[in-house]
């Protein structure tokens, strides 16, 4: 595991943009997981940034994200996919039938998780893994619990990750109770996985699941078994870790 120490978030979204951005060079027609949420949001907009300034092509990315709000559609502002075409697909040269994201509109849970793991086992799975992490370390929607799941399938969200998704919305009655998320099998699939993280609400979470045991209670400690993990944090989000 690479750990890259950065003074504040926007060091930090520079770092996870440059790791991004490298993979998209070396490799153009790459497979990009990608997150959500507060976090990723800086790296997405240097990722623009670069693209205008003529620095990346995306044109032959293809990009498979983690999750997606059950129950929300594509045109919901709370929507992930609203959030990845407000943040970055609208603002690169992505062809939009290579971008995918589970399909919050499909009731049937069964049906919504078989066609996402399909889509994800078609295009390869991901050459980059972006990720963040949860207050309580869940990565995606995977929550602590007694196993780590494998693929994709539906999560009852739990009250902490409710309340803390509270402020994307009007009131916490809205926010959604269920997502559709990768498992940690997907996850762990990926050829390289990049966890960024911001701040000191985040460096428990972050020392748990780096120098804690392995345990699905702390869903991200399952990466301390990948071969090639880079976390990219601020001086606040490790300020609980040894020897950083």
């Amino acid at each position: 595991m690479k750990i890259y120490k950065e003074k504040d978030y926007d060091k930090m979204s520079f770092r996870a943009a440059a790791v991004i951005g490298a993979q998209i060079y070396m490799k153009p027609d790459c497979v990009l997981g990608l997150a959500t949420g507060s976090t990723p949001i800086g790296a997405y907009r240097k990722l623009v940034e670069w693209y205008e300034q003529g620095g990346l092509d995306f044109s032959a990315v293809t990009t498979i994200n983690l999750d997606e709000y059950k129950g929300l559609s594509r045109d919901n502002e709370q929507s992930y996919y609203y959030f990845m075409n407000e943040h970055l697909f609208s603002k690169v040269n992505i062809d939009r039938s290579r971008t995918f994201l589970p399909d919050g509109t499909e009731t049937d849970s069964d049906a919504a998780c078989r066609k996402y793991n399909e889509i994800i086992h078609a295009v390869g799975g991901a050459d980059l893994q972006l990720l963040g992490i949860g207050h309580n370390g869940h990565i995606g929607f995977n929550e602590p619990g007694d196993c780590f799941e494998k693929e994709t399938h539906c999560v009852n969200l739990s009250e902490r990750t409710i309340q803390a998704n509270t402020r994307f919305f009007e009131s916490e009655k809205d926010v959604p109770r269920q997502a559709y998320t990768m498992g940690v099998q997907t996850i762990m699939s990926a050829r390289r996985i990049l966890l960024a993280a911001s701040g000191e609400d985040k460096a428990e979470a972050v020392r748990a699941a780096f120098f804690g045991p392995v345990t699905p209670q702390v869903p991200a400690s399952i990466l301390q078994f990948h071969p090639d993990v880079v976390l990219v944090a601020d001086e606040a989000a490790l300020s609980k870790c040894p020897e950083c």
